[in-house]
């Protein structure tokens, strides 16, 4: 028995290894997000598996079903929508009763947003935190004002609604000035990159509405440039 984690591409279906092809051609099922999107990418690679949804609305109510899914295969692969599962999307459940049921567990190299997001800020990487989605209300300020006096540089993902929110509440915490970069679409069609001060990106995307999916890095304090 063995649960193979599986990246999927970001934006661009070209953007996944062959090892991950290979995986998902070898499997007997596939644990999904979404099917439709998995069949989607599976068409476009002419991989015909049999697929279950497993995402944020099941894992809890069907552990025990998918755990004995994955004991009656040999190999079943889990993916996300995008990227690789567990970050910031469903799969860390799953991973956990495996481990303690003394099933395999291996997870393939691959895409995931805040990488590239982070390589191509211009910002140190050297040192960073990975923080997923920003909390809604509960917690927000507490969490920034704790950026705000870290020594690293600091990633964040966030949705189009509250991107404009979210900048506005880090100026009122971290100034103005603070160096920020903010990728969206990520190996989409529309992808693009600001980089700028906190000031600086609240006027950027107050300017119209504000679409795609974004990642925020923030400059860690007293950094220079």
């Amino acid at each position: 028995m063995k649960l193979f984690i599986v990246p999927t591409p970001i934006g661009n279906l070209e953007d996944i290894t062959l090892r991950a092809l290979n995986v998902l051609r070898s499997v007997d099922l596939i644990l999904c997000e979404d099917t439709r999107t998995t069949r989607k990418l599976l068409q476009h690679y002419e991989i015909d598996k049999r697929c279950m949804a497993y995402h944020i609305f099941n894992e809890h109510e069907q552990m025990n079903r998918f755990l004995g899914e994955i004991k009656a295969h040999e190999q079943v692969a889990l993916v996300s929508d995008a990227g690789t599962p567990g970050i910031s999307d469903p799969g860390f459940l799953l991973v956990r009763e495996c481990v303690a049921n003394g099933i395999e567990v291996e997870c393939l190299p691959g895409a995931t947003a805040f990488v590239p997001a982070l390589v191509q800020s211009g910002l140190p990487c050297s040192s960073f935190y990975f923080y997923g989605f920003l909390p809604h209300k509960k917690g927000k300020e507490t969490l920034l004002k704790r950026v705000a006096e870290m020594e690293e540089t600091v990633v964040f993902y966030e949705s189009p609604h509250r991107l404009l929110k979210s900048l506005e509440k880090m100026v009122e915490i971290m100034g103005p000035d603070r160096k920020i970069s903010i990728s969206k679409e990520i190996s989409k069609i529309y992808a693009y990159t600001f980089r700028g001060t906190l000031a600086e990106a609240v006027e950027h995307f107050a300017q119209g509405e504000v679409k795609g999916e974004f990642v925020m890095v923030i400059a860690p304090k007293d950094a220079r440039g």
